[in-house]
This record gives C-alpha cells, structure tokens and sequence, in this order.
C-alpha cells in the first residue's frame, strides 16, 4: 500500500478494486468477439467493473468483446484473463453506468439470497389492451395477444414457438423465452419494468 500512497493513479486503482464486490450470479447470455462471431455464454461472477463468463469461445487477451446479458442487458470491454472454460473481462462504463450496474447486482444478490421465483415475484396482470406487436427471432413482425405480464415477465397467446433461451421483442421490451405454453410461451424480461410505463412498453404505444 505504501507505494499506492505514493502514486495517486494507483491509489485510485486500489480504491476501484475494493469498491467493485464482486458478486456470485448465474445469467445467460450471448457475446461477440472483435471477429464478430458470436456465443452463448453463462456469467458466473461480476462486479460494476468486469464479469466473469463460461464460455466455449475466448478471444486475446485485450480484444474487445460485446455482451448481452440477462438482466443487465448491453455490457462492451475487453479480455481481461484466460481461465480453461472461459474468461473475464472488463466493463467500459460511465461512472453513473457503474452505479446502475451495481444497484442491478444488489438486487440480483438479494433475489438469489431470498430465493424467490423469477417469474413469480410479481403480481401478473392481464393488461387492457391485450394485443401485442412481437419481434421474433429472425426479425418477423407479428400481431400476438398478451395472456397477462408482470414486471419481470410475460406470457403470450401465438401459434408460434421460439426455442428455450431465444430472445424476442415484445413491443420495446426484449425478453428471453423460458417456457412453452399450451397456447404459446412465456418470456422472462431482460431487464425489469416500471410498473407505470410497462403496459405502453409491452404493445409499442
């Protein structure tokens, strides 16, 4: 420490360090290297400042990557180490960035100390205009109807059936779908909603 109280970019550095916790997780999601290949992948720690990742795939140290990360949604930096089935890498962010990030990894640490449901902690609604515009996966454009939705999720009334873990677009909202229904599927949001602006979210008004 004595040679941090000397320099004060490593002082900064060693401050940085303690103040980014770094938290257990377990997201999914998928990641683009500087070849712009892309893989799924499994966060399985992360602080404000870097995530830790399975992944089948790792790039150079120093090459940037892009993560889309459940929860967390669009993460941008670059290799940071190697570890044999995966990587870590950092996290360019502003300063307000890092403080949302952290407030995102409290509550992903309180859910999982609290062990609640993901899909049940909050109340579902059916919403008054159940008629929902939907993204799919190859980027078509149809009409569905919204069975009910939560702040965290949605269930949705179509012929259609993406696969377990395929991202599609409900109105504004990306989520991630984590089951099959006999009418349909439900999708988890990938990042919470307000409950105020969630119903003109979730049909594109």
């Amino acid at each position: 420490m004595a040679l941090a109280e000397r320099n004060p970019s490593l002082l900064a550095l060693s401050q940085d360090r303690r103040r980014h916790q770094r938290v257990k997780v377990n997201l999914l999601g998928r990641y683009m290297l500087a070849d712009r290949r892309e893989f799924p992948c499994q966060v399985i720690n992360m602080s404000p400042g870097g995530i830790a990742v399975i992944a089948p795939v790792s790039g150079a140290t120093g090459d940037r990557v892009i993560a889309y990360v459940d929860h967390l949604g669009r993460l941008e930096g670059k290799v940071a180490r190697l570890f044999p089935n995966g990587f870590a890498m950092t996290i360019s962010a502003t300063a307000r960035k890092r403080d949302k990030l952290a407030a995102q990894l409290t509550w992903l640490a309180n859910r999982s100390i609290l062990s609640l449901p993901e899909d049940r902690r909050h109340g579902r609604i059916v919403p008054r205009n159940p008629v929902g515009r939907l993204i799919m996966p190859n980027g078509v454009n149809l009409t569905c109807r919204i069975i009910d939705v939560s702040e965290s999720g949605a269930g949705i009334a179509t012929d259609q059936r993406p696969a377990i873990g395929a991202l599609v677009t409900l109105g504004t909202v990306q989520g991630r779908v984590v089951r099959h229904l006999e009418e349909g599927f439900a999708i988890e949001f990938t990042r919470l909603q307000h409950p105020d602006s969630l119903e003109e979210n979730i049909t594109g008004g």
